[in-house]
């Protein structure tokens, strides 16, 4: 007759196991319910913690751009301050870690020779104990790596490292099928697009054709106008209204077809560029020495008129002597004109837009030999959660009817020329983004 197995230590290994069941159950009740990737995975951070009684827990996913380990998702400990933060993938427990593909279970991290201490100067928070676990995807391809720190009681055992590599599994299969369906979703997107760009070129064309019939069309007008008003054969009063026409017809009048003209093209320039954006920028960018304050006029001139019927003053300021820079001239005027309209747009029918062009031909990038270009609103500025994506793959419009290719347009440009953007904000105080492309390349 068999007995059951009564010992203390079966009863623990019992229910070592049913609080793993429990955890792995309320992982996929949890999951099952959000989804808003977002909150799915911090969510799923958060019953990790719970479950193997750790007090912080992070997800660090790999950037093919930066090739960098970037902190994507952060629970407890340091919190937001490390969202954004970069590792080299050759540094680190996390970079070993997505190299190797193997959990690591670290009890005394000071003593593990590839402990990074920087994160914790930055954060001031220590980290004592830590397991490290890869995320890949159903192919066996790394993605990223999660981290968990800090276990209140004791070390992290053998039954904590199971639940973390279930979630892990769990946690890279979900953002596994978020690029998936964000790639299929962007295919159809730029299929549409570029449907969407042939209708608009076939309907820009008769436009600029009338633009341009127009223009010979003033032209000669006022010759005849000049030709009247030199024959002598006018009243004075009728020689100073015709006058004025005449003027207005050399002048004004030209300066408004051309802006018709090159605002044409560059809605059409726009569309080919939003295609791109949402393909991954299949143009690659025509480096020239640009005069950079001239293409920085060449938007404000476009956009003051809408400037001025919102009741915004636009303005540009060339800020001491800026060389010519090695730069795609037309990509620049696309990244230029987005940054321009959404701060016209942040003000709201109120305050004011700058363009500010800068640079520093000393030293080497990205302390010098840059040219500096800074578009800065007195808008409604914009919460951090907002800011702090900006220009990254999870960027958050806060237009009811946005798409976010703006600012991936921007991003596309800045990172093809080897630069660097950054954004400063204040809800109620308007908003300031930096951008630095080197001088030369």
């Amino acid at each position: 007759m068999e007995t059951e197995d009564k010992t203390p230590e079966s009863g623990k290994r019992v229910a070592e196991l049913q609080r793993q069941l429990d955890a792995v159950h309320l992982i996929a009740t949890e999951l099952g319910r959000l989804t808003e990737l977002e909150g799915l995975v911090k969510r799923s951070l958060e019953v990790a913690l719970d479950v193997v009684d750790a007090q912080a827990g992070s997800i660090l996913l790999h950037d093919p751009t930066s090739d960098k380990l970037v902190f994507r998702y952060v629970v407890g400990g340091a919190g937001d301050q490390l969202v954004g933060t970069t590792i080299e993938i050759g540094r680190g427990i996390a970079g070993r870690v997505f190299r190797e593909g193997r959990t690591c279970v670290s009890d005394q991290v000071e003593l593990d020779p590839d402990h990074v201490t920087e994160i914790e100067e930055q954060t001031k928070y220590a980290t004592t104990n830590m397991v490290t676990v890869p995320l890949k995807t159903g192919e066996g391809q790394p993605i990223g790596v999660m981290q968990v720190l800090n276990k209140a009681q004791g070390r992290f055992d053998e039954d904590d490292v199971a639940v973390l590599e279930i979630l892990a599994h769990q946690i890279a299969s979900r953002l596994e099928n978020a690029r998936l369906h964000q790639e299929a979703r962007l295919a159809e997107i730029a299929k549409y697009v570029g449907h969407i760009s042939h209708d608009l070129k076939n309907l820009m064309t008769p436009l600029q054709t009338g633009a341009q019939t127009l223009n010979d069309i003033v032209v000669a007008d006022a010759q005849k106008l000049d030709e009247l008003l030199q024959s002598g054969k006018l009243p004075e009063e009728a020689w100073q209204s015709l006058a004025a026409v005449a003027e207005d017809l050399r002048s004004l009048v030209p300066e408004i077809i051309q802006m018709m003209l090159e605002g044409s093209l560059t809605t059409q320039q726009r569309m080919a560029e939003i295609a791109n954006a949402v393909k991954g920028m299949t143009v690659q960018p025509v480096f020239e020495e640009t005069d950079v304050a001239e293409v920085a006029e060449r938007v404000v001139n476009l956009l003051t008129m809408q400037a001025d019927g919102l009741g915004v003053t636009l303005t540009v300021e060339k800020q001491g002597e800026v060389p010519p820079a090695v730069v795609d001239g037309r990509q620049l005027y696309n990244a230029l004109y987005n940054l321009v309209f959404n701060a016209i747009e942040a003000c709201e029918g109120r305050g004011s837009v700058t363009v500010s062009i800068s640079a520093r031909p000393d030293e080497e990038f990205p302390q010098g030999n840059y040219v500096r270009i800074q578009v800065a609103d007195t808008g409604k500025g914009m919460p951090e959660h907002v800011r702090r994506k900006l220009f990254t793959d999870e960027a958050v419009t806060t237009k009811p009817t946005g798409t976010g290719l703006g600012t991936r347009i921007v991003k596309n440009v800045v990172d093809a020329h080897g630069g660097t953007i950054t954004v400063e904000s204040r809800e109620g105080r308007g908003t300031t983004v930096t951008i630095k492309l080197p001088l030369r390349r």
